[in-house]
């Protein structure tokens, strides 16, 4: 596998030097760690962290700025960050009123959030957390008991951000937090698998014609193995899982993210969302807003994910409509 690299054992340290020379103006880095601050001035409000494993990019350093994550915790690629580095990020983020962590629902980084929480609980910080677990389409995963943590995780970083923004307390913003997740689905799909810096050979291997229904964010395996078929067949089978997951609901009012996962052209992700937006109209779903794009990736592999988030709240749609400052949102 072809990559732009020069030592595979430095990758994550050269990323985040380019990614502060490039965007100096919103981000800083805590030196010698892998953690992202951003720059905005401190207003005593709730600090919102999150992190993980490099390899997702934009996700989860890119969404660091006003608005959104006070920092972000880089780990090593598809490796989850140490206890030490998200303390780091704890104490550089916090303002006064609390840190509120949103972890991914794998092992890893839940042992190593937990962890950091309890010291920086013993340091005096109030903290508080939430574990994201979007996605619908296998339980008990590779890195994972119950459901993985997806593209979904964005979404919550958008609206607790602003929540957090708009002067929310923690607890609050912990009551918001576990009533938003259940209301977030997401799942995704391979075209190709993933090889990660230094590797000689991907995660799996598909043939020229298959594709891979379920897959996690590492290449994971999915639940389903079959020929490659059109967007709106992809399309069909998502929103059934997705629907199905969601049961009756009362209001049809959905904001959807159509996620490329790295390697799949922006033109091919717009035609896959017009396929959503059509077979949503014709179940009388509406979707109130849309967000597309490559948001958190696996590295190159081909592929995407949807994710529906229900907007039982007002709020919901208010925070997601909210402008932010930051790389890539």
């Amino acid at each position: 596998m072809k990559k732009i690299v020069n030592d595979p054992t430095n990758i994550v340290d050269e990323m985040l030097k380019g990614m502060i020379v490039s965007h100096s103006e919103l981000i800083q880095r805590v030196p010698e760690t892998g953690v992202i601050q951003r720059k905005a001035e401190k207003t005593g409000k709730v600090a919102v962290i999150s992190g993980g494993g490099s390899g997702h990019e934009p996700a989860h350093a890119g969404f660091v700025g006003e608005g959104m994550l006070s920092a972000a915790v880089c780990g090593e690629v598809f490796t989850s960050p140490t206890p030490d580095q998200i303390l780091e990020a704890i104490k550089v983020a916090e303002e006064g009123a609390g840190v509120f962590l949103v972890i991914k629902n794998y092992s890893g980084d839940i042992m190593n959030f937990e962890m950091a929480q309890e010291l920086a609980e013993m340091e005096g910080i109030e903290v508080a957390s939430v574990v994201v677990d979007d996605d619908v389409a296998v339980e008990d995963s590779l890195y994972t008991q119950g459901k993985r943590g997806v593209a979904g995780t964005l979404f919550v970083h958008k609206i607790l951000g602003y929540a957090a923004q708009q002067g929310q307390s923690i607890a609050e913003i912990k009551e918001l937090a576990d009533k938003l997740v259940p209301n977030i689905k997401s799942i995704g799909l391979a075209l190709t698998g993933v090889t990660t810096p230094g590797s000689k050979q991907p995660s799996f291997i598909l043939g020229d014609d298959e594709i891979e229904y379920g897959v996690g964010i590492h290449g994971e395996p999915g639940y389903r193995r079959e020929k490659l078929q059109s967007s709106r067949d992809l399309a069909e089978e998502f929103l059934t899982k997705l629907t199905d997951e969601f049961g009756e609901k009362e209001e049809k009012n959905f904001a959807i993210m159509v996620n490329g996962l790295g390697g799949t052209p922006l033109m091919e992700q717009y035609v896959f969302t017009n396929d959503v937006y059509t077979l949503m109209k014709e179940q009388n779903l509406t979707i109130d807003y849309y967000k597309i794009g490559n948001l958190m990736t696996s590295l190159e592999m081909q592929g995407l994910s949807l994710t529906m988030l229900y907007l039982e709240d007002d709020f919901y749609i208010e925070a997601l409509q909210a402008p932010v400052t930051t790389i890539s949102w």
